[in-house]
């Protein structure tokens, strides 16, 4: 008999892969990779220079598979180990693919082994040989076990007890050893389907995943607009969560197949790389709501998170959906979350599609309303506000008729009844009802804060936009109207180190450099506010609350033609139901011609145009006239 020895670290140029830890390091660094892919690599390192199979592989790694189809899913895993290790299919320097036959691991593999060895009993022949490859049950045996004695079958039984209650303490007690965990962001989940067509619904299931715990009172989970960027960044797991000020990342994985599908999560401890958790959950796709909620009501256990009624209410809730309704939703949701007028324009394609395969389905609804509510917003201006806003009003009452617990339908409801019927006092009713259901949705504290603003209450309305940023930090929107509002409430100079913030992390997002200009304008200082004008109006493709706020800052400067011909530049893209009354009425004003600037506001107010532009300080001039007063009675603001 010769001892067989067990390497516990595998090294290849830059790279190492941890056995005992469980880790691929590149000069030290971590580097990201999740666990199929990681034991994918194991084989090849422990092989290297031999051709590994796909069936050998497959008894490997996919034991029995019967979910989906086994080619996709190793052709994904390969995909992922590659870009980990920063190699190329084409040009390979790690792993080369043998057409029709397998993979082989190209480097030198150095093996280093623990000075303490554990030894197991094994022939001379077993030593000389390489192990056969063999299923994961059997976690890397090293050389195949005989002859062994039944005192050493009841240590070994004894050390499996000691390590399950080791375990159970590590998964159920110690998870707290490190600091409880009050926050979290889930990292989208990567699709595993080996089909980039299928990328949609990895993102809806993130979203969804997001959504569910942010009902969660005590946790706070960073929105998807904030995670999102994360997307196949190689940053390590402790400075993503750095970024983001969270205690744990949840990062997984979907695969999809036909009818079926599954979902794998895992918890990490973001300071220590610590993983806490991993499962998997596989079920019928008309169920991925359900299990969705499992994941959700797991990782509340996991982190000893102390759920209320209605949580635990909201966490066991799900319903069977219509596969084909499931998809639109999901696809439209994506379209949704690219926040352009094509994908708006595709996601009520989407949407209504949903609804005409299930009509009692109310997250379609929800994401209409959504959809309707931002295509007539200013920023897209795709539809008139007299289009868009009743529509956004029809689909969120429906949604909420068929789900009251519904944030996302509360919240575009209350947008509406604010920007289009003027129902002041319900909308507010309407944005507590959807803090209440999901404290965890940004866009309601956001929305939330400029209903807050209407009224004249900055300082709250500023606390709720903080709120916003900090489920959100890295939303470019949220943090230039945080800006926003403090220029509004007379706190200009933090403003301008907001928006200076705010465009050091986004230096092409055209409202941070508006938002900049107009704090620049309040403190007096026009010829600071002309050139982030002109960048703005240049990002923005000529947006017209930029231009209107140029021409206050050429009339600033003295130089009036050229605010007078933009005055006329927007009065040429004028049409029927979007006049750009309120930023024709704010260049008129600064003009120091009040009965123009009023006539434009009363035309505003005609059209609906949403009540929050009369809030800007490019109004102030026009507040002490009766007329500009009855035009705030009329919608229901504070004289």
């Amino acid at each position: 008999m010769s001892p067989a020895r067990q390497p516990s670290t595998f090294r290849f140029g830059e790279f190492e892969v941890s056995l005992r830890s469980g880790e691929l390091r590149k000069a030290g660094r971590i580097v990201r990779v999740q666990q199929q892919p990681l034991r994918l690599l194991r084989v090849l390192v422990e092989h290297s220079g031999e051709v590994v199979t796909r069936d050998e592989l497959r008894n490997r790694l996919w034991p029995g598979e019967d979910f989906g189809d086994f080619d996709q899913a190793v052709n994904a895993a390969v995909a992922k180990l590659r870009s980990a290790l920063g190699d190329s299919a084409d040009n390979p320097q790690f792993i080369e693919t043998i057409p029709k036959l397998g993979y082989r691991f190209m480097p030198e593999v150095i093996r280093e082994y623990p000075e303490t060895d554990e030894v197991l009993e094994s022939t001379e022949s077993d030593a000389s040989h390489p192990e056969p490859l063999k299923s994961p049950a059997a976690p890397y045996p090293g050389r195949s076990i005989r002859k062994m004695g039944i005192v050493v079958w009841i240590l070994m039984a004894a050390v499996l007890l000691v390590a399950a209650g080791f375990a159970t303490w590590k998964f159920r007690g110690g998870i707290h050893k490190g600091g409880r965990i009050e926050s979290l962001a889930v990292l989208p989940l990567d699709n595993l389907s080996g089909d980039a067509s299928q990328d949609y619904f990895a993102e809806g299931m993130t979203d969804e995943l997001i959504t569910d715990l942010a009902q969660i009172r005590a946790l706070r989970v960073i929105s998807r607009t904030s995670s999102g960027i994360y997307r196949g960044a190689r940053k390590s797991l402790p400075q993503i969560a750095h970024d983001l000020n969270v205690d744990a990342v949840v990062e997984g994985s979907v695969v999809k197949s036909g009818d079926r599908v599954r979902i794998t999560a895992q918890l990490i401890r973001a300071s220590t790389d610590e993983h806490l958790w991993a499962q998997s959950y596989e079920g019928d796709i008309r169920d991925s709501i359900g299990l969705q909620n499992k994941v959700a009501r797991t990782i509340a256990e996991q982190i000893r998170i102390e759920l209320t009624p209605q949580e635990q209410q909201g966490l066991h809730r799900a319903r069977s959906v219509d596969p084909g309704a499931y998809e639109n939703y999901l696809r439209g949701r994506a379209s949704w979350n690219e926040r352009t007028t094509d994908g708006l324009e595709h996601a009520v394609s989407y949407f209504n599609q949903a609804i005409a395969k299930d009509p009692n389905y109310a997250q379609a609804y929800s994401g209409l309303a959504d959809t309707y509510a931002l295509l007539g917003d200013w920023q897209y201006a795709a539809m008139t506000t007299k289009e868009a806003l009743p529509k956004a009003k029809t689909a969120a009452t429906k949604a909420i008729e068929l789900d009251q617990t519904l944030s996302e339908a509360h919240t575009s409801l209350a947008f509406t009844l604010d920007g289009f019927d003027w129902d002041l006092q319900r909308a507010g009713q309407e944005f507590q009802r959807a803090i209440e259901l999901n404290p965890g949705y940004a866009t309601a504290h956001h929305w939330y804060s400029w209903h807050l603003a209407l009224f004249g209450k900055y300082e709250e309305a500023i606390a709720e936009m903080r709120k916003a940023q900090t489920l959100d930090p890295l939303s470019p929107i949220i943090n230039a109207d945080l800006a926003e509002l403090l220029t509004i409430a007379h706190q200009e100079d933090e403003s301008i180190q907001q928006s200076q913030k705010t465009i050091d992390a986004n230096p092409d997002f055209a409202m941070a450099h508006n938002q900049l200009a107009q704090a620049y304008l309040a403190k007096r200082l026009p010829d600071k506010a002309i050139p982030e004008l002109r960048k703005a109006i240049d990002l923005s493709r000529g947006n017209a609350a930029c231009t209107a706020n140029l021409a206050r800052a050429y009339i600033a400067t003295g130089e009036r033609d050229k605010a007078i011909s933009l005055l006329n530049g927007l009065k040429k893209r004028s049409r029927p139901g979007f006049s750009f009354a309120a930023e024709l009425a704010v260049i008129y004003a600064a003009l120091g011609d009040k009965d123009e600037a009023i006539r434009w506001v009363e035309i505003g107010a005609d059209e609906k145009f949403n009540p929050g532009v009369l809030i800007r300080p490019g109004f102030d001039p026009l507040r002490s006239d009766p007329r500009f007063k009855a035009v705030l009675r009329r919608i229901g603001l504070p004289q």
